[in-house]
């Protein structure tokens, strides 16, 4: 348990200082070229890597990595929509409702409801900073449907990655994503690229989708969805924290406390599972 729980802690980093990071790219390509360019970077080093054999995989195998690539589409342009609209600590706030939400249902009616709960108060402290709700509208909905897309991306990494051997069903679901955005993204994506700009999309590629995205299916084949759900209430802090040294986005004294009781209920989930 305690290796999952390291994953996952790894993940979200590279996850959030990714994003963070990935701020100008988002200026320059918009949304899906940005999507479009990380994950075909993605999958072609995995797919390079892991060299998937297509032709031996059944039809249940391929249902669930084509899923999962759509979801993974859908899921980041969503995200990165909303925080082109919002601060990244409330985007990723309102995102983890996706995560909370699996943890919760995969806790059912027991004591340990009680760290989703803890959670889910935290999330909302994070939320607000002091003087009211922050953000807009449509980037609160675009973080709605990038929590939707994240519930629906645990549940099919569980079920892709028990399904395939080592990280075969990743490759095949990120190769699937990319060849779904290139339509939406071929045009944003290329508009104004150098060379420079590749390879630096390259290296945030490998920061985010692929590290995070490898280290969560592995996690996943050592925990349940539900604590691997509770675990992920680190990441509204790991969005705060890179949103305040990278994007210089504050903190206020209500935030930081949101911030101490998600990490509260990571560690009383992760504990409870031992």
């Amino acid at each position: 348990m305690f290796l999952g729980a390291a994953m996952c802690i790894a993940s979200m980093a590279c996850i959030q200082f990714g994003s963070a990071l990935s701020a100008p790219a988002l200026a320059a390509h918009g949304p899906m070229g940005t999507t479009w360019l990380r994950l075909s970077f993605a999958a072609l080093l995995l797919c390079l890597v892991v060299r998937p054999r297509l032709a031996r995989y059944s039809w249940e195998q391929w249902k669930g990595a084509l899923l999962l690539g759509v979801t993974t589409v859908a899921m980041t342009v969503c995200f990165f929509s909303a925080m082109q609209r919002i601060p990244l600590g409330l985007a990723v706030a309102i995102d983890f409702l996706g995560p909370l939400a699996v943890a919760t249902f995969g806790y059912g009616l027991s004591r340990r409801l009680f760290w989703p709960l803890l959670a889910g108060a935290g999330v909302l402290l994070l939320a607000h900073d002091g003087e009211g709700w922050t953000g807009n509208l449509a980037g609160v909905l675009f973080a709605f449907g990038a929590a939707t897309g994240w519930a629906c991306y645990i549940l099919l990494t569980k079920r892709v990655g028990a399904a395939f051997q080592g990280f075969e069903g990743l490759a095949i679901s990120l190769a699937v994503s990319a060849i779904v955005a290139t339509p939406f993204g071929f045009a944003d994506g290329l508009s104004g690229i150098s060379l420079e700009g590749l390879l630096g999309m390259a290296g945030l590629a490998i920061l985010v989708p692929l590290l995070p995205y490898t280290l969560e299916m592995t996690a996943l084949r050592r925990m349940p969805t539900a604590t691997f759900g509770i675990l992920m209430s680190l990441e509204p802090a790991f969005g705060a924290l890179a949103g305040f040294l990278i994007l210089s986005q504050p903190m206020t004294a209500l935030q930081m406390l949101g911030t101490a009781l998600v990490v509260a209920a990571s560690v009383g989930a992760t504990a409870g599972d031992r």
